[in-house]
């Protein structure tokens, strides 16, 4: 089962809220993904969703604060999974036109100016509805990725507006005909669980995300030292080369006492840091020892030794 699964079956099962907040998670679920049918002057709505939990409560609202007719339709889908597809139809009658007028779903302005959204916890209830009705988050273990998708742009515009509410950075871009609301932000998606009350799956969000942040980190520590190493392993071969050829072809002994005493303290340590070599020598510095070993490897080019160009 998807992580989206996941927070739409803890969602769906939330208990149910305040009237005015109920009302906001249905004007989301509808505006997102309820259809209109018109029957003469009586207007109808279909709903049509995967998720048994949902389809009961989007069919517990109705009865519970608009007494409309209602059937529930249950189909087999022909897909691969074969999953039941549950479709709540509410008959066109009178009950159903008072419905729609309190919801404004058929006014233009509703997305902006409805009054069921003039509450904050009504403007939490309405994202989860929103969510609910076509909404998808990534699992943490990869991208971070959150997105709703709706086929019209000034209820999309109302999500976003609705999530900046609660300093959500959502960002709207058209795909095609839809319109899509998402967030990429880790930070923002833990955000936007807690406002919509899916808080076990925000737990679980955050758990996955703390871990593989700390495996990314180790991974770079790892990578960090690993790519130091090899650093310091090849200016240590670059060096005890550069000593030995010039005792092959110059001798240490006629190097003054001071590169003869760096010279075999490098043999002595052939894979020591310069670190570690400053703590094997006695009271010179990292620098200066270090400009030391240039002049050794200086010392070899000049009598023929090909080096390659850098810092040994």
């Amino acid at each position: 089962m998807s992580f989206s699964s996941d927070v739409k079956n803890e969602l769906a099962r939330l208990e149910s809220n305040k009237p005015c907040c109920d009302k906001a998670e249905l004007l989301g679920l509808l505006r997102m993904s309820g259809a209109i049918v018109i029957r003469g002057s009586d207007v109808g709505i279909n709903f049509s969703t995967a998720n048994a939990a949902l389809a009961r409560r989007v069919l517990q609202f109705l009865k519970n604060y608009y007494q409309v007719k209602t059937e529930v339709v249950v189909s087999r889908s022909r897909r691969l999974r074969k999953n039941n597809r549950y479709q709540v139809q509410v008959l066109p009658d009178d009950k159903v036109n008072r419905a729609m007028a309190e919801m404004q779903l058929l006014s233009v302005e509703s997305d902006i100016k409805n009054p069921l959204l003039s509450r904050h916890c009504c403007k939490r209830a309405f994202l989860r509805g929103a969510f609910l009705g076509g909404g998808s988050i990534t699992r943490p273990s990869g991208d971070y990725h959150m997105e709703m998708v709706t086929d019209n742009e000034s209820f999309a515009q109302c999500i976003v507006k609705n999530m900046n509410t609660f300093s959500l950075k959502a960002k709207l871009t058209e795909r095609k005909k839809d319109y899509i609301v998402y967030l990429k932000d880790s930070d923002h998606i833990v955000r936007f669980l807690n406002v919509i009350g899916a808080h076990a799956s925000m737990m679980e969000f955050e758990n996955v995300r703390i871990l593989k942040e700390m495996r990314n980190n180790v991974n770079r520590l790892v990578n960090c030292e690993t790519a130091n190493l090899n650093k310091v392993i090849k200016a240590a071969v670059k060096q005890v080369a550069c000593i030995k050829y010039l005792d092959e072809h110059l001798g240490l002994e006629k190097l003054s006492q001071i590169l003869q005493d760096t010279a075999r303290l490098r043999l002595e340590y052939p894979e020591a840091s310069l670190n570690e070599l400053v703590e094997y020598s006695e009271g010179i510095g990292k620098s200066g020892l270090n400009h030391r070993l240039r002049k050794l490897q200086t010392l070899a080019e000049k009598l023929g030794l090909e080096t390659e160009s850098g810092q040994a």
